[in-house]
């Protein structure tokens, strides 16, 4: 049976571990060779035993790399064309937590380690993708791990937020220019995934936490990106780019929450909008009849 990425070659930085690990599997599992590249050597290995247990020994290789470093990149680059044979797709997936702390006292160095992490590196590997993509002239997938922290500033630490809206933006610019050689240029934003990052050891309290706070009821996992992931790089995204794709379980789509009783903002709408109704318990507000009410205020 025809898998979706059967003969293509893939370079996936962060590849040790969470999102870019479930990729990795489940990129080779659907016929494509795959390069790890990652800083920590020993999860990266791991990665590399765990394909050959599945029988993809030939089409994996693994790469040492800090993505904040040119030469590095161009290395994992080298390989998949060099020893794999060609590149069709890179998924610039590294990253971290980076700075945190009262952005008062946030240090500079701090705050430009993580902005070489999670900007650097992405613009290192597209810009090093690209040209062995437009060297082969068959196009290509490159695809970004921004997040919905860069959709919305409260939802994650300032460098780390500032760096995923930065990434966001630089997709779509490099879309753009990458369109000509029917190179694709993709994000993804994932919500609340339970990586090693982010369980530490607690994930059965995460997934709790995580099934509570959005409206999907299902904590989020590596492999639900990878899913996404999957279909950016596959033909059946031919005529996507330029796009950030939000994988989060509808939490986004919740919004600020004013509504569903957590927020005191949304509490107060909520209790003014019964006493305009004349009532004094809130939870009567569902039986109201649907329809139209000017009220006797303007918005």
């Amino acid at each position: 049976m025809a898998t979706r990425l059967e003969g293509k070659v893939a370079v996936i930085t962060g590849g040790g571990s969470g999102i870019g690990r479930a990729t990795a599997l489940r990129f080779l599992d659907e016929g494509a060779s795959v390069v790890v590249a990652d800083l920590n050597r020993k999860t990266g290995q791991e990665t590399a035993a765990m394909a050959r247990e599945r029988g993809h020994g030939e089409r994996i290789r693994f790469v040492r790399c800090d993505v904040s470093v040119e030469a590095e990149v161009a290395e994992a680059v080298d390989v998949a064309t060099r020893e794999l044979g060609r590149l069709d797709c890179i998924f610039n997936n590294a990253g971290a937590g980076g700075a945190f702390g009262p952005l008062t006292e946030v240090s500079v160095e701090d705050w430009d380690r993580t902005f070489a992490l999670l900007v650097r590196g992405v613009f290192l590997g597209t810009k090093l993708a690209a040209r062995a993509m437009i060297e082969q002239g068959s196009g290509g997938a490159i695809l970004n791990t921004a997040s919905i922290a860069g959709l919305s500033a409260g939802a994650g630490m300032h460098a780390y937020s500032t760096c995923k809206a930065a990434v966001i933006n630089f997709t779509r610019s490099a879309a753009v220019e990458l369109a000509p050689y029917k190179i694709r240029v993709n994000a993804i934003c994932p919500g609340a995934i339970l990586t090693p990052l982010v369980g530490r050891g607690r994930e059965a309290q995460m997934a709790t936490l995580f099934e509570r706070g959005q409206p999907l009821p299902v904590a989020g996992r590596p492999e639900h990106i990878a899913a996404a992931a999957l279909f950016l790089a596959s033909d059946d995204a031919a005529f996507v780019t330029g796009e950030s794709l939000v994988v989060d379980g509808g939490l986004t789509a919740l919004g600020p929450g004013l509504y569903d009783g957590h927020n005191p903002a949304g509490n107060a709408i909520i209790e003014s909008i019964a006493l305009h109704h004349g009532i004094t318990d809130v939870a009567q507000l569902a039986n109201l009849p649907a329809g139209y009410d000017p009220g006797t205020v303007e918005e």
